[in-house]
Order: C-alpha cells, then structure tokens, then sequence
C-alpha cells in the first residue's frame, strides 16, 4: 500500500493508529527523558544548580514553541496540498519550512545572546542560581537553532505517512540525551551545562537522522534550497496556523505561573502538590497529544482532497479513541491516585492534597480529548481563527476567567478546579465553532 492509498483508502482505524502510534511512542519517549534529565539534574544534590536549570525551563519551552510554527503551520499546508495533488507545491513549502526554522533559530540566539543578562533577570535568577543558569542558558542558547530545526521535519514527515521514521529521529536524541545525562553532568562534573550540551547533541543527533531519512525515505518532501519559493498566500497560511499552535505551549506557562501565584497563599505543600499532580497528569495527557496530532496529517489530506465523507468518518474515530483513552486511563488513575502520589512524595498532606487536585482534573479529561480533536482539525483546515481560539482557551483566557472568579468564590478548591472548569467551557466552544465552521 503507497502513502496516498493510507490517505485515501485505508480503513479509518489501519490509517489512523499507523500515523498517530509512532507519535504516541515519541510522546511517552520525551516523558521518560525529561524525567530522566530531571532525576541526573538532581543528583547533584546542589539545590542552587538544580534551581538554575529549572528556571531556564521557559527558554526551552519557547524555542518547542518556535519549532512548532514551522513543523505544525508547514504540514498544514503540506497536507492540504498533498490532498489536492499539489504535490511540487507541498514539497516547496516544506523546503521552505526547513530553511525558516535554521534562520528562526539563528535569530534567537543572536538575541540571547545579545540580551543574556536581562534575560537571566527576567527569568528570576538571583546570586546564588545566576552562576548555575548562565551556565545552561549559554549553551541552550548556542544550540537553538538545532532545537527549533528538529520540530520542522518530525511534523512534515508525517504529512507523508512516514510517522515511523519520524519517531525514529525522534526517540534517538532521547537516547542519546539519555545516555550522556550521567556522562556530562556527574562522571565529567559539567553540572549545569553538561546537562545543556548533552540536551544540544540529543537534538543535534535528531537533526542528522531526520535529513537522512528526508532524502533517503521521502518522495515529496525537500531540504534543498530549491525547493524554498512559495507564494504569499502559503506563507501567511504557515504563520497563520503555526502561531496559534506555537501559542498552546507558552499558555501552559501561563496557567502553571498562574496555578502556583494563587496556591502559594495556602502552603509550599500545596505548591508541591500541584506539581507533582501535574507530572502524573501529563503522563495521560501527552498521550493523547500523540493520538491528536498523529491525527493531524489524515485531517489535513481529506480536507485538501475535499473528501468529506471520509473526513467526517476520520473525525469520528478520532474522538472515539481520544474520549475512550481519558475515561479508562482516568478511571484506573482515580482509583489509585494516592498510590501513584507516594511514588513522587510520600508526605501525608501532599498525599491529600494532590489526590483531590488530581481528581478534579481527571474530571474532564474527556474534555481536553475533546479540545485536542478540534484543535488539531481546525489546524489541518487552515481555519486560523477557531484553531486561535481553542490554543489560547483551556490554559489562557478561559482558564484565567475560571481562576480569578472560581478563587473569589470558593477559595482554595476554586482554585483547584478552574482546570476542570475550563477543560469543560473550552470543549463547549470547540464544538460550537466545529457547528459554525464546519
């Protein structure tokens, strides 16, 4: 079977779980290694140093960001063009995306590096942590155009059906991450930076795999400058989606910066709890990201290809298995949630605290399935507005309306169900704008 009968023949589940499992297993991946970055970080049992890095975590989020408006903007329009046998016009965009990402990266680290001290500053670093961050910062910023070029081709990849070679790249810079954490950070005593230079050689190491695989694997995608020129239209259309999707990752800031500012007033432990809850919360939720934008590339082809029968058919599943995954995954977490606590803490009042926060959230996480459906369709649609809407809903505006009333309200546990509250309002607009858009 060729790429274009996965696109347009294939069962709807066979299409579905070939695209998106790849993506799942590369999602669970990440997981595993920001754990395990975290665990080597903290091994070296220096508070200020394991300060420092986190506090520069912002940095590395926004640069994921950057990436995204290039790997999630271009292979919306790729598949698109791919569904309406455009197929030189998608493999121009995607050498556009490739070399848009290299000066984006080039970009942000002339500026890092030219704004470093006010940076830290912002970053709230102080003179104990300073030494630490401006360590890790230094070399993050070095290596930022190896991070931001990596999300361009495991995205475009995929609008190919290539989503196995994508996580190939992708899973082996987690490895190598993996591996040289211990290395640089504890055996060569590098601390800080050994932890940067060994995350720069993980994404370095992704790079060298996916332009290998482009031109080894790929008949309709380019990394040749050749294949750069596009019309107007397509670059409004890249930034157009790739903005917004870019956007739900700084909004996760935002609400966690939000969460915490609100939570301090009730005790450190509570704090504690949130962020351990919200670890054990992400295991499921990035799951579902996977099967999302896994997704992604079948939504863009049929809606380009103007199959609508398929389309619809395609949407269906894919709620069908992101709601399915939330209710089981969030019934066994319930369950046992002070069980999976102990693992992270086994502190009695972070124990009580977090089971009740992750309760809540586990609530609506056939809401968020919801949210995840429609985002990821109206980013393959090209429809920039509700794709806007929903990226800066659930952790953004909604989220932060939820806060501020819920917390006036009923205090602390307003405070720790404006999550769940918002999940709910935002899955109510995600589908009133599928009834208006569709």
């Amino acid at each position: 079977m060729n790429n274009n009968d996965l696109f347009e023949k294939a069962p709807i589940s066979k299409a579905y779980f070939k695209l998106a499992l790849p993506v799942v297993l590369s999602m669970v991946i990440s997981l595993v290694y920001n754990m395990v970055d975290t665990f080597f970080v903290a091994q070296t049992q220096n508070t200020n140093l394991v300060a420092g890095v986190s506090l520069c975590a912002p940095i590395f989020t926004l640069m994921i960001a950057l990436g995204d408006i290039f790997g999630i903007g271009g292979s919306s329009v790729i598949s698109r063009l791919f569904g309406q046998k455009q197929d030189e016009e998608g493999k121009n965009v995607s050498g556009f995306c490739f070399y848009g990402a290299i000066v984006c990266g080039i970009l942000v680290s002339l500026i890092m590096m030219i704004a470093r001290k006010p940076i830290l500053t912002i970053l709230g670093t102080n003179q104990a942590t300073l030494p630490y961050a401006s360590q890790y910062y230094t070399y993050m910023a070095l290596g930022a155009t190896l991070i931001i070029v990596s999300l361009t081709p495991s995205n475009l990849m995929r609008t190919e059906g290539l989503a196995t070679e994508s996580m190939i790249g992708t899973i082996t810079g987690s490895i190598i991450n993996m591996i040289l954490d211990p290395i640089f950070i504890l055996y060569l005593n590098m601390g800080a930076g050994g932890a940067a230079i060994a995350t720069i050689i993980g994404y370095f190491a992704s790079d060298l795999v996916f332009i290998y695989l482009t031109l080894k694997k790929s008949k309709k995608l380019s990394i040749s400058l050749k294949h750069t020129h596009i019309t107007k239209n397509e670059v409004i259309s890249i930034f157009t989606i790739g903005i917004p999707a870019s956007i739900t990752n700084l909004m996760s800031i935002f609400a966690m910066a939000m969460t915490n500012n609100y939570l301090v007033a009730y005790g450190n432990d509570k704090v504690a709890a949130i962020g351990i809850v919200l670890k054990i919360n992400m295991i499921v939720l990035l799951v579902m990201i996977g099967f999302a934008f896994g997704a992604q590339p079948l939504l863009g082809y049929n809606y380009g290809a103007h199959n609508t029968k398929r389309l619809k058919e395609i949407i269906k599943f894919d709620l069908f298995v992101e709601i399915t995954f939330a209710v089981i995954t969030s019934i066994i977490l319930a369950l046992f949630t002070p069980s999976f606590i102990k693992i992270f803490m086994n502190d009695p009042s972070i124990i009580q605290a977090g089971t009740l926060m992750l309760r809540f959230l586990l609530l609506s996480s056939p809401c968020v399935g919801i949210i995840l459906v429609f985002t990821t369709l109206f980013q393959s649609e090209g429809k920039a507005l509700p794709a806007l809407l929903l990226s800066i809903g659930r952790q953004g505006i909604v989220f932060a309306i939820c806060l501020l009333l819920l917390s006036n309200i009923f205090g602390y546990y307003g405070i720790i169900s404006s999550q769940m509250i918002a999940d709910i309002i935002t899955a109510i607009i995600a589908l009133i704008l599928y009834k208006i858009y569709k």
